[in-house]
């Protein structure tokens, strides 16, 4: 049997079934038409959205404002803290124009279907938990009613560590997702709706309730949020770090695509609502890999990193999913078969030194790799020795790693918009649990840093040494190559994340 090859990074359902950011000014679309010399617009053209990269200061100054306006665009929001401007045209040649202006450091196309986009993104459908499947649960003193079914919790020692501690409520970690179903009896206690907004349009919406997912949008931000925070209260399932508060911050927009505008909007917000940890179980469409040859891509590469290093600067860990295609990520090249995916991709061979994974691979981000329930790196998983910074349980097949009873699918057991629970599995899932053992860092160490906690993350892992030979479906052939020391690898990094430790030491 082959192991299954997802295509996204997000959530893998396996067979077996953004800131109000200080942004000094929210300024109003300039009518471009109005201005002289303005590019006419193309009747044919789509209207498109760009990222404007300019001197932190100056985001919202009348020379770049005026530039944007004669260039055939109109701006949608100005981040002037950290020098980031959503625009939108339908002007062709617009993002060549304003790279030309004075002052502007970078611009690119954030994605290549009109606004908004027309296809949709598969972002992995969980297996639900069924009526009959929990009834034959038997939960010890203690235990949430579903708790025994969750082998990830002890696999991380956080049922150890809930002896000691649930968690600071002084402490937040925001999910930027698909959204977050604050309704869920399992999220409701420790949802904190002050840190919440929908970044979808690439500047904060906090209407009631626009921070949740419809019913036709993914699940995928309900399940990341309850595996870092489901209250510890007698129903359903127990998040790693069940005293601490959770956030929703929607990026996704209805068809599955996390667009940079979104998710610079994403870890401003948080920034500005001192969040202290941010998950980002994700990559930003519609490029698996961003190169920074090419100049539209290189603008997306430039505002994220300057989002998310804001983000760190005002005192938040950002976490990050490695991805699930299985790539050497330290290797010298890598063909993405999936790029652009809201236009028409192709089989191109990209150079990882060069061409990043974002947010996974920017500058300060924490880089999840997945486990199953054997400990072993996940069929799925990425890899890469100076990538992989940390690893966790993200589940896999139970043909490959089955876990031992109570517990009964190698997949990670969250909650469910509606009320409900279910499997899913990916380096998405890992990452909640990584993020979930830094927020009872900060609860145990409340004036660290974001370097403190994220040294102490290191710190306090199990060193995992590499498993070589790996071949995870038993075929006799060689998966993936592991390089590196016991204490530092490109399958588990600095070792498997630990809670106990995260609240003992």
């Amino acid at each position: 049997m082959t192991a299954p090859k997802p295509r996204h990074r997000r959530a893998l359902a396996l067979p077996a079934g953004m800131a109000l950011a200080t942004a000094l000014a929210f300024l109003p679309g300039v009518n471009a038409s109005a201005a002289t010399g303005t590019p006419a617009a193309s009747a044919d053209a789509p209207a498109l959205s760009y990222v404007v990269n300019v001197r932190p200061g100056q985001a919202v100054s009348a020379r770049v404002q005026k530039a944007i306006a004669e260039a055939g665009g109109s701006v949608v929001v100005a981040y002037d803290r950290i020098g980031v401007i959503v625009a939108h045209s339908s002007t062709p040649g617009f993002a060549q124009r304003i790279r030309a202006v004075r002052g502007v450091d970078s611009a690119g196309a954030t994605r290549n279907a009109p606004l908004p986009a027309q296809s949709t993104t598969d972002m992995g459908t969980p297996k639900a938990l069924t009526a009959e499947e929990a009834a034959r649960v038997t939960a010890a003193d203690g235990q949430d009613p579903l708790e025994p079914l969750q082998w990830d919790l002890p696999a991380v020692k956080a049922d150890k560590a809930h002896e000691k501690t649930l968690g600071s409520r002084d402490v937040t970690v925001a999910v930027i997702d698909t959204g977050v179903d604050d309704t869920h009896p399992d999220i409701a206690p420790n949802f904190d709706r002050a840190a919440s907004a929908n970044c979808v349009s690439g500047k904060p919406d906090t209407t009631d309730g626009a921070w949740r997912p419809s019913a036709s949008e993914s699940p995928h931000g309900t399940h990341v949020a309850g595996e870092i925070a489901a209250a510890k209260n007698g129903v359903g399932v127990t998040g790693v770090a069940p005293g601490v508060k959770v956030a929703g911050i929607k990026v996704a927009n209805p068809d599955g695509y996390f667009y940079t505008e979104a998710v610079v909007c994403g870890f401003v917000w948080a920034a500005e609502h001192h969040v202290d940890v941010t998950n980002n179980s994700y990559y930003t469409d519609p490029w698996y890999f961003n190169c920074t040859t090419d100049p539209d891509q290189k603008a997306l590469v430039d505002a994220i990193t300057r989002a998310s290093r804001y983000a760190e600067r005002k005192g938040a860990v950002n976490v990050a999913a490695a991805g699930n295609e299985s790539y050497d990520l330290a290797s010298d090249s890598i063909t993405d078969p999936v790029s652009p995916n809201d236009g028409t991709p192709s089989d191109r061979v990209i150079d990882p030194h060069e061409c990043y994974d974002i947010p996974t691979q920017l500058p300060g981000v924490v880089t999840v790799a997945a486990t199953g329930a054997k400990g072993l790196k996940s069929s799925f998983s990425n890899y890469g020795l100076g990538v992989i910074d940390i690893a966790a349980p993200g589940g896999d097949s139970t043909a490959y790693q089955k876990p031992e009873p109570p517990a009964t699918s190698g997949l990670i057991l969250g909650p469910l918009p509606g009320g409900k629970w279910g499997y899913m599995a990916g380096t998405s899932m890992a990452t909640p649990h990584v993020a979930g053992v830094a927020a009872l860092i900060k609860s145990t160490h409340p004036h660290a840093s974001a370097a403190l906690v994220k040294a102490l993350l290191y710190a306090e892992a199990n060193a995992t040494p590499c498993t070589d030979p790996y071949d995870i479906n038993g075929d006799g052939k060689v998966d993936a190559v592991c390089e590196g020391s016991r204490n530092y690898n490109g399958f588990y990094g600095r070792g498997t994340a630990d809670a106990l430790a995260a609240v003992t030491r």
